[in-house]
C-alpha cells in the first residue's frame, strides 16, 4: 500500500464520532465545544521544541500541495521554536462544523472541498462515501491481569495485541524479577513479537472478516503462546499462532470529572501530516490510515471499498475495586506493547500512574527479526545481557518519542479523589480542575 498521497486516504471518522459522543453524553452546547479550537487556530500558539522537531522531520511532505506549503511552511520553512503559528483556514472549517454540525463535514462545504482536492489528485473518494459514513458504538474487549480488568478497543484496532501480551506475561512471575531487569524485559519483548504476529495476521474490519478475537485474548491461548518463549534466547523468526474461533501523528487525552466520569480519547492522522494531502480551502491534512491495508486479496485486511483498515489507535481503561484508570500511549504500532508495559508497571511493580508512564520502555515497530528499540535509561549491564540473549538493540534517548508519550487519569470511587499523569516524552500536562473558589473569584473581579 502507498504510505502517503491520496491513495492512502480513507474517509475521516472523527467528526461524526464527536457528534455521536455529544448527543449521548454532552452537557455543553455543540457550538461552545469548538470555541477554544477556533481561538487557537485564528490567534495561534507558540511552536514547542517537540512539535518543531517532528515538523522538520516531515517538512518534505508539505511541499506536495499548495495548502501544505502556504499554511505549514510560512516563509518557505518550518516555524521556529516559539514562533506563533496560525491556521485561519482550519478556523473556518471549525466554524462551519460548529454552526452546521457534522453535516458540514460529510455533505456540506467541507465535503465538497475534500472531494475537490481528492479529484484533483486522482483520488477515489466519492460524495456518497462521505455522506454514507457512520461511526459506530462498539463493546470493548477485556482481559483480567492479576485481578485487574483491562479494557481495549476491539478489531479493527490493535487492542487485542495488548491483551494477548498481558495473558502471555501473566504466566510468568514478573513481580519476582524487578522492573526493568533482564528477565522482565526479555519476556516482554518476546511476548510482543508473538502478539504482533497475530495482530498482523488476523486483525481486520470485522464486517468483512471473521477475526478470532475471543481466541486471541483467551487465557488458554496466552499459555500456548507463552510456552514458545525461551528464557535465554530471543526468537528472531516469530510466527502467528492458530487461535481458536469463538463467538464472539496522534493525540491522546484522558479526562476525569468530579463525578468520576472518565474519557479516554485518541485521534490520529497516522504518520506526521498524514497523507501529505492538505484540503486547500480548509487547511487540514487528510489521514493516511489506508496505508495499513494489505494488497494480498486473501488477507483478512485486504483493501476493499467501504472497509476500514487495521487501526493502531487504542484508548484504554483498567479497574480493580474502587480504582478506575483511563490511559493511552501514542505511537502507531508502539501502542499495544506500551499499554502492556504500563499495566505491568502498575500491577507487577506497584508504580503510581506517573511512574508507570515515565518508566523506561522498549518498542518494536517491525515484524519479525530480533531488532528492538530501547531507552538508554535501561542500565548498560541490562542492555548488554539482553544482547547476550540475541536481542539487537537500538539505544534511544532518555525519554524518546519513539516509545510513545501518554496520559492517564485515576478515579478512586471510595474517596472521590482524582489523580492525573502525563509522560515527559510529549508536550502534554496533568492539569487539575480548579476548585470553585477560583472560578467564583474570577467572576467577582
Amino acid at each position: 500500500m502507498p504510505q502517503e498521497g491520496i491513495q492512502s486516504v480513507t474517509v475521516p471518522g472523527c467528526v461524526d464520532g464527536w457528534s455521536k459522543l455529544h448527543k449521548r453524553f454532552g452537557k455543553l452546547s455543540w457550538n461552545e465545544l469548538f470555541r477554544p479550537a477556533i481561538y487557537y487556530a485564528e490567534n495561534g500558539f507558540p511552536v514547542t521544541e517537540i512539535i518543531q522537531e517532528t515538523w522538520k522531520a516531515a517538512s518534505s511532505k508539505l511541499w506536495g500541495s499548495d495548502a501544505g506549503r502556504e499554511i505549514f511552511l510560512p516563509e518557505g520553512k518550518v516555524p521556529e521554536v516559539g514562533q506563533i503559528f496560525r491556521n485561519k483556514r482550519l478556523a473556518a472549517a471549525y466554524k462551519l462544523i460548529a454552526a452546521q454540525g457534522a453535516t458540514a463535514f460529510y455533505k456540506g462545504d467541507i465535503a465538497r472541498a475534500i472531494l475537490k482536492t481528492s479529484t484533483g489528485l486522482g483520488g477515489k473518494l466519492s460524495a456518497d462515501d462521505l455522506a454514507a459514513f457512520q461511526s459506530e458504538w462498539v463493546d470493548p474487549v477485556s482481559a483480567d491481569y492479576r485481578g485487574w480488568k483491562v479494557y481495549e478497543l476491539p478489531p479493527n484496532s490493535q487492542g487485542i495485541a495488548a491483551l494477548e501480551m498481558l495473558n502471555i506475561l501473566e504466566t510468568f512471575p514478573l513481580f519476582n524479577y524487578g522492573a526493568g531487569s533482564v528477565d522482565d524485559l526479555h519476556l516482554k519483548i518476546e511476548a510482543q513479537k508473538l502478539a504482533y504476529e497475530d495482530l498482523r495476521r488476523y486483525v481486520a474490519d470485522p464486517h468483512f472478516a471473521q477475526v478470532p478475537t475471543g481466541g486471541i485474548i483467551s487465557k488458554s491461548y496466552g499459555k500456548e503462546r507463552a510456552a514458545l518463549i525461551k528464557a535465554e534466547e530471543a526468537n528472531c523468526s516469530p510466527a502467528p499462532g492458530k487461535p481458536p474461533l469463538t463467538a464472539g501523528d496522534t493525540i491522546y487525552l484522558s479526562v476525569v470529572d468530579r463525578e468520576g466520569n472518565i474519557v479516554s480519547l485518541i485521534q490520529s492522522v497516522y504518520l506526521s501530516f498524514g497523507s501529505g494531502v492538505a484540503v486547500d480551502e480548509f487547511g487540514f491534512h487528510l489521514q493516511n490510515r489506508g496505508a495499513l491495508f494489505e494488497l494480498d486479496p486473501e488477507h483478512p485486511n485486504a483493501l476493499a471499498p467501504r472497509k476500514r483498515p487495521l487501526h493502531t489507535i487504542i484508548p484504554a481503561f483498567m479497574e480493580k475495586g474502587s480504582t478506575h484508570i483511563g490511559f493511552g500511549i501514542m505511537g502507531g504500532y508502539n501502542q499495544a506493547q506500551a499499554h502492556a508495559q504500563f499495566v505491568s508497571n502498575l500491577v507487577d511493580y506497584h508504580m503510581n500512574i506517573q511512574a508507570a508512564l515515565e518508566a523506561p520502555r522498549f518498542t518494536k515497530l517491525t515484524f519479525g527479526g530480533c531488532d528492538v528499540m530501547i531507552e538508554n535509561r535501561v542500565p548498560a549491564k541490562v542492555r548488554d545481557a539482553l544482547g547476550g540473549r540475541g536481542h539487537r538493540l537500538e539505544v534511544l534517548g532518555d525519554f524518546s518519542g519513539w516509545v510513545g508519550g501518554g496520559q492517564a487519569v485515576l478515579h478512586d470511587s471510595e474517596t472521590g479523589v482524582n489523580y492525573g499523569a502525563s509522560s515527559p516524552r510529549k508536550d502534554g500536562a496533568a492539569v487539575p480542575e480548579a476548585p470553585d473558589y477560583f472560578t467564583e473569584r474570577a467572576r467577582t473581579k
